[in-house]
């Protein structure tokens, strides 16, 4: 899959959860609250608003409200008040990765990058950062760094975002053509979340790429006997089960798949016999 596909995937599945809290998918880490940088954030330390120094507390005011309007799609305004926080305070380091964050929105890989770099730097050990880059640099097709920074971030014992950044690392070994790899990595995210559909979808695709359709079949059975079905998710359902030879299971699954999608691509490609496309 390569990364247009994974935004789409992406975007088709944000009604499943997939976004992050700051409303972009696959990320890691949101600015919440009072949270530490530098080296008490990397410890994973946690900061009461008495402990904060006054700058500290205008810059993380200033980032709070960046966020705000981040979740609101003001990207525009949200990169004022970012600027804004780190104009009071240029050593936080989550209005660091706040600002990658926002320049990844608005398509600006470079300034984007800059963004995580310095807040990486201030904050060497916090497993978001490293996550939120390495998602960044796979969409740069930069595998090989961006599967060094997923694995960093799984290496950090107080990382709380395990699952995520095993979808995303296998999200990127899958867009590099690591199937196997891409296999393993997202199996581990399925492990730890079972129910994320973005995961299950992911595990079938890789595993029936690489010819095993039977195993493809349990994950995929799973993901279209939910509420958490899509146009791609009966699609690839139906592929798969074509290759098991089973016709009235491809039945039972186009008939949803041109009730609820008739629109879809997917729906077009079911009529048309594109089944290899």
């Amino acid at each position: 899959m390569n990364p247009g596909n994974i935004a789409r995937l992406a975007s088709s599945y944000r009604g499943w959860g997939f976004a992050a809290c700051l409303g972009l998918a696959l990320l890691a880490g949101c600015a919440s609250g009072p949270r530490a940088s530098g080296a008490d954030s990397a410890q994973g330390d946690i900061v009461t608003p008495s402990d904060e120094s006054e700058v500290r507390r205008r810059a993380r005011i200033r980032m709070e409200l960046a966020g705000s309007y981040f979740q609101l799609g003001k990207t525009e305004i949200a990169l004022d008040e970012i600027k804004q926080s780190l104009a009071t305070d240029p050593g936080y380091a989550e209005a660091h990765q706040l600002r990658g964050l926002i320049y990844m929105q608005l398509n600006d890989p470079v300034l984007a990058e800059d963004g995580f770099r310095r807040a990486l730097a201030l904050a060497p050990r916090d497993g978001n950062v490293m996550h939120n880059y390495g998602w960044l640099l796979c969409q740069q097709k930069r595998y090989a760094q961006a599967d060094q920074l997923f694995n960093d971030a799984l290496a950090q014992p107080r990382y709380q975002a395990a699952a995520k950044t095993w979808m995303a690392k296998g999200l990127c070994l899958e867009s590099a053509g690591q199937h196997k790899a891409a296999e393993q990595a997202l199996f581990k995210a399925y492990e730890m979340d079972a129910g994320n559909p973005v995961v299950a979808y992911n595990l079938a695709n890789v595993l029936y790429v690489q010819g095993d359709a039977t195993r493809a079949r349990f994950y995929i059975r799973r993901l279209n006997n939910s509420e958490q079905a899509n146009a791609e998710s009966l699609w690839l359902g139906i592929r798969i089960e074509r290759a098991q030879g089973d016709q009235l299971a491809m039945q039972q699954l186009a008939g949803p798949l041109g009730r609820r999608f008739p629109e879809s691509r997917e729906w077009l490609a079911y009529q048309r016999g594109a089944f290899n496309e």
